[in-house]
């Protein structure tokens, strides 16, 4: 999250053009063509939980910090929380949590949703960085036309009606159709061996 002694000596345009920024950058983040993954291994509190829920996957470690606190310093989550949070854990429960600024470990992070995959910590302290990397490597060898167009359906469609969503399931698969790695991933199928995708 913001640095909170840096933030007190803002003047209040500073503050609204430094989180305008943060959003922003959030919202970049967000919109990223391939698939991003958060790995939180320590705390991940305000900002920081707010560019976590930016990403389409979360993994923590069960002993790791996440909440909205906003509100105990009388403003609320401003890049990004109040939307991204009811939309992963539901409503009430992303109300709950932001009107109490309560704050949940691994655990209860993978309980509620709010995270899909919860990790011991090692002595390294990195086990949700390691985890987040084996599963990077598993999207690794799709092709990469699909994942793109797979995010950009999965995004755009849970923001509109089921039939709304339908069309635009539709018109991501139909730029798969015409790729050179369709092709591949079928003749590779065919051959019995690993396709080899170039993005084209």
């Amino acid at each position: 999250g913001a640095d909170l002694k840096e933030r007190a000596k803002m003047h209040s345009s500073e503050v609204s053009s430094f989180v305008s920024r943060a959003r922003a950058t959030i919202n970049e983040l967000a919109n990223l063509p391939v698939p991003t993954i958060a790995a939180i291994d320590g705390t991940a509190l305000g900002g920081g939980l707010e560019l976590a829920l930016a990403c389409d996957i979360r993994v923590a470690a069960s002993s790791a910090k996440m909440g909205l606190v906003e509100t105990k310093l009388a403003v609320i989550p401003g890049a990004g929380g109040t939307q991204r949070l009811p939309r992963t854990i539901g409503v009430s429960l992303a109300k709950e949590l932001i009107f109490s600024a309560r704050i949940v470990d691994g655990e209860e992070a993978k309980s509620i949703g709010l995270i899909s995959h919860v990790v011991e910590q090692n002595e390294a302290g990195d086990a949700a960085y390691r985890r987040a990397l084996a599963l990077a490597r598993e999207f690794l060898p799709q092709g990469p036309v699909a994942m793109r167009v797979a995010k950009l359906a999965i995004n755009q469609g849970m923001e509109v009606d089921l039939v709304t969503g339908l069309a635009i399931e539709e018109a991501c698969y139909a730029q798969t159709i015409p790729t050179k790695d369709r092709i591949e991933g079928l003749l590779a199928f065919k051959e019995k061996r690993p396709p080899r995708y170039k993005g084209e």
